[in-house]
């Protein structure tokens, strides 16, 4: 189950995303996750399906990859299809005591799950397709608006760049205690929620002294580098656009353009 987990991943290969900017990346994950919550009818879905997967075959992540990663929703989608399925108000099509099924409710259940799906698959593509540095680098770039109001723009890039790549690290680190505490005999599979709660406390404090131990670390090895933050530093690969960019960029405009018309406006 945590090594499902994608997002933070970078997966290596020679793809036409991977080639392009990571600012183009990080606006094409930022649009196609704020269309998937204008979204409000099946074409739109529809549209916002076949760019999902037209990208990730361009990316040339295999698609078992990706849908991997969704083994560690399981439990949340679930949760989200039942309280929408059964609490949502509108036109009874089932009822038993207290519980119902409404036409509204399945719409609402249906969509909430594919939201879901597609957020995550979407903005694992933007991870597996970017190195740590080159996310830096592009997170650097396009908040750099921000230097106006004096903001430590390149810190927070940096910090935000570094708990993404920790992501899988931390992962890794908790399924070698978790395999460990197995060995000695801790029962991660109890069905009493009381003996699986203390069954999480050796896990809990080794992992979090691992956590601190490697922050110690990559500080102690950032000084010995004398690192002193954003100001007055060069770039070993700066960033310019290409017209692949530009054509991403055109892309993504189409794409908004698609879902705000046949996702929210046009009437079937």
């Amino acid at each position: 189950m945590i090594r499902d987990i994608t997002i933070g991943q970078y997966y290596s290969t020679d793809s036409l995303i991977h080639r392009l900017d990571p600012r183009v990346k990080l606006v094409g994950t930022l649009c196609y996750i704020i269309s998937l919550f204008l979204i409000n009818n099946w074409p739109g879905y529809i549209i916002a399906t076949a760019f999902l997967f037209m990208v990730i075959a361009l990316s040339r992540v295999p698609v078992k990859f990706m849908v991997r990663g969704l083994r560690a929703i399981v439990l949340l989608l679930i949760i989200a299809g039942v309280v929408n399925l059964f609490f949502t108000p509108g036109e009874e099509l089932w009822a038993w005591k207290k519980l119902s099924i409404t036409k509204e409710g399945i719409t609402m259940a249906s969509t909430m799950v594919l939201r879901l799906i597609f957020l995550i698959m979407g903005s694992s593509i933007m991870t597996l397709t970017t190195t740590p540095n080159n996310l830096t680098d592009g997170l650097e770039k396009g908040l750099s608006f921000l230097k106006i109001f004096k903001a430590p723009v390149h810190e927070m890039a940096m910090m935000m760049s570094i708990a993404l790549r920790f992501i899988p690290i931390l992962l890794e680190e908790t399924d070698k205690i978790m395999k460990a505490q197995i060995a000695r005999g801790a029962d991660f599979e109890s069905k009493n929620l009381i003996k699986k709660a203390k069954a999480l406390v050796p896990l809990l404090v080794p992992l979090f002294v691992s956590a601190f131990r490697r922050a110690n670390d990559l500080a102690l090895a950032m000084e010995a580098r004398c690192y002193r933050g954003g100001d007055g530093r060069t770039k070993m690969k700066p960033l310019i656009y290409k017209k692949a960019d530009a054509a991403a960029y055109l892309v993504i405009l189409l794409y908004m353009i698609a879902c705000i018309y046949f996702g929210r406006i046009f009437k079937f």
